[in-house]
């Protein structure tokens, strides 16, 4: 069951803190933690030929990646029957690759396609209509907040974003953009929990990786919450 409150349980990666993530390790480790979903990156490599599991071009470099086929066959797997999957895209221009792999293995159903590109969203509604969908704000390559010559600039940027939010994301699952807000976890507020639950859509906080915060984002009425560490939803990380 969901911890506290109906929260979904959501592995980043799998469990990117665990063990590192986009590997068949990491979503074992995530399936141990008793998630209900977990997390996952397609990204496009060799100009667009091959697609896998993977953040960034430079995991590539330190490992080789799944390729979209073997994480799905993964999932296929008895194992995960009960586990939802977020599939994050990281560009556009795939897909249709990605929507006909999870269809041919079943596992549109409990599917939720991630991308910070609103065209990709509006281009699966049409190739898959019910297929859930998620837009992921901001777009941004890197954590800014954490830089010592951004982070001026960074949090103003995010409190301009934070303000105009709750309206924009309303409007976009009103009108059927997408059915889910992906949202960092420095632009959560109440009003915005609110006004997308209010027009039937869901609010997914990432990436939430204190014990403490992850209890409040519960109170605060969010549906869902994203962690490197899903050891953390456990009860006693927040009572410990």
């Amino acid at each position: 069951m969901p911890w506290v409150s109906g929260v979904i349980r959501v592995g980043h990666k799998g469990a990117d803190h665990v063990v590192p993530g986009n590997t068949l390790e990491s979503f074992r480790a995530a399936l141990e933690a008793g998630v209900d979903m977990i997390e996952f990156d397609v990204l496009p490599l060799d100009g667009g030929r091959r697609l896998v599991l993977a953040h960034e071009p430079e995991d590539a470099d330190r490992r080789t990646p799944l390729t979209l086929e073997e994480g799905l066959d993964h999932f296929a797997g008895e194992a995960y029957a009960g586990i939802d999957l977020n599939v994050d895209l990281k560009l556009p221009g795939y897909e249709r690759e990605v929507v006909e792999g999870l269809r041919a293995r079943g596992l549109d159903s409990r599917a939720l396609i991630s991308s910070t590109y609103p065209a990709s969203l509006r281009l699966i509604g049409q190739m898959a209509p019910g297929l859930r969908r998620g837009w992921s704000v901001p777009r941004a390559r890197r954590d800014y907040t954490k830089s010592l010559l951004l982070a001026v600039p960074a949090y103003g940027a995010l409190r301009l974003i934070r303000s105009r939010l709750p309206a924009r994301a309303a409007r976009a699952v009103r009108q059927g953009e997408c059915e889910a807000l992906m949202v960092h976890r420095l632009l959560v507020s109440r009003l915005l929990v609110r006004r997308v639950q209010e027009v039937g859509g869901q609010v997914y906080v990432w990436t939430v990786d204190d014990a403490e915060e992850i209890a409040r984002l519960a109170e605060l009425g969010v549906d869902a919450v994203i962690t490197n560490d899903p050891r953390l939803f456990a009860p006693e990380a927040v009572s410990g």
